[in-house]
């Protein structure tokens, strides 16, 4: 081991990773994590890489950035890409995770790694010398006042992020229920839940109305579109919940063969099947009130809610006047983030921000050149936008084509056009890999 010691602060995907990808390459680390001693207001166990808004890790095809960002991430080596595999749970073409079995891999595997030390404290400052700070959005108020000390001259920003509720499967009326993916794609994984255009407009009246829990600092516009409470986004109008989360195009009910006025999906939350999500559920209601509104739902009637959805206030930097594409603070590079305080939003997204601050330190640390990801890829993409002093009005991004360089020619059609995308990409991850 090279003898210095860099702290890491959180142990959520991009600590994990970040903590893994520095030990992998001979660097010891000293990974400080609040639980179990404190607890978040969204956390809820004990264990490393806690997914707390859902399960999915979305996309699982190359067609979609996020399926792209996975792929690359897969190829260099990533724990989290890894142990999201080994506890996969069907989800179509989604990548999908046993919450807690991939909770308990990730953290088997760092606490069992020779190079990583876990210290079970809250970090309440910057420590001296080399530190990865990836406390995440929900980062506790004596650091967020030590980091806010780092930039007296900016302020952190902050939006709300909402978590969906979780029933047992055996609570799930079937008779008003089926299984199915849409347009029959990959295996039928997810509970399709009817509705009649009349127990539709009965259930989006009583959600509007319905009493919302207190949230300090909470409106409508400040919640992260990806996150949307659906009772904020029913609020925009009767058809969204319709033709969005709640849309019934490609799958017909096996009773009548006709697709239904509308559908709430539910998908599998753990291996065994005991549990599932409500998919597009993320809610800031007040427990009673999730009870009693999605009761109305007909398969739900009887549902047993072994999570209630909740909703919390996320803290991220003003990254592109802050951070460098390595995720290091400008003027203060021993000082690095990671993860969705820096504004990449998105399970993903935080874990290859991580990756790329731990690959990137190892290197800094053992006098090696940068190993720059291009543009081109999704990982480098991602860390371009992040520290791109060109963003005014900077807000937390998930991966997306639109932030790669186009291609130097026409494609026709969208699908195709990101397919060439991912093959460019991933053959420069592919001739990366051996300086890994």
């Amino acid at each position: 081991m090279i003898p210095m010691n860099v702290t890491v602060i959180g142990a959520g995907l991009a600590g994990c990773e970040c903590a893994w990808q520095l030990a992998q390459r001979g660097v010891s680390v000293v990974l400080t994590e609040m639980k179990p001693h404190k607890m978040s207001p969204a956390h809820h166990s004990s264990g490393f890489a806690e997914l707390v808004c859902s399960n999915s890790l979305r996309s699982d095809q190359l067609e979609n950035a996020v399926g792209l960002l996975k792929e690359e991430l897969r190829r260099c080596g990533s724990l989290v890409l890894r142990c999201a595999d080994e506890t996969r749970v069907e989800a179509g073409g989604a990548l999908a995770v046993d919450r807690e079995g991939f909770s308990a891999a990730v953290t088997q595997a760092v606490r069992s790694h020779p190079g990583i030390t876990v210290a079970e404290e809250e970090a309440v400052s910057i420590p001296q010398g080399e530190v990865v700070v990836a406390s995440g959005p929900l980062t506790s108020d004596a650091l967020s006042r030590a980091i806010a000390g780092l930039f007296p001259a900016h302020s952190y920003l902050n939006f709300f992020d909402a978590a969906a509720p979780i029933v047992t499967f055996d609570s799930v009326d079937m008779d008003h229920a089926w299984f199915a993916s849409r347009y029959d794609k990959g295996t039928a994984d997810y509970i399709n839940c009817a509705l009649s255009e009349e127990e539709y407009l009965a259930f989006w009246k009583e959600l509007c109305g319905a009493q919302e829990a207190e949230v300090h600092g909470f409106e409508d516009k400040n919640v992260f579109e990806g996150c949307m409470p659906v009772e904020v986004m029913a609020r925009r109008g009767v058809q969204t919940l319709a033709f969005g989360p709640l849309k019934p195009k490609g799958l017909p009910d096996p009773k009548t063969g006709r697709e239904p006025y509308a559908v709430v999906q539910l998908r599998r939350d753990n291996a065994q099947g005991t549990l599932y999500n409500l998919v597009g559920f993320q809610t800031h209601l007040k427990w009673g009130e999730q009870k009693r509104v999605f009761s109305m739902i007909p398969a739900l009637k009887n549902a047993e809610y072994v999570r209630y959805g909740v909703m919390h206030r996320n803290t991220y930097l003003d990254s592109p006047r802050l951070l460098d594409r390595y995720y290091r603070v400008r003027g203060q590079e021993r000082i690095t983030f990671a993860g969705q305080i820096t504004g990449v939003e998105g399970y993903v997204e935080s874990t290859a921000s991580g990756f790329l601050a731990g690959v990137e330190m190892a290197r800094r640390l053992t006098g090696r050149e940068p190993l720059d990801f291009p543009r081109e890829t999704a990982i480098g993409a991602l860390a371009h936008y992040v520290s791109n002093e060109s963003v005014a009005d900077f807000q937390p991004m998930n991966i997306n084509f639109g932030i790669m360089p186009p291609l130097d020619h026409k494609v026709k059609g969208k699908r195709n056009k990101n397919a060439e995308l991912s093959q460019r990409s991933l053959a420069l991850i592919d001739g990366l890999r051996e300086r890994l």
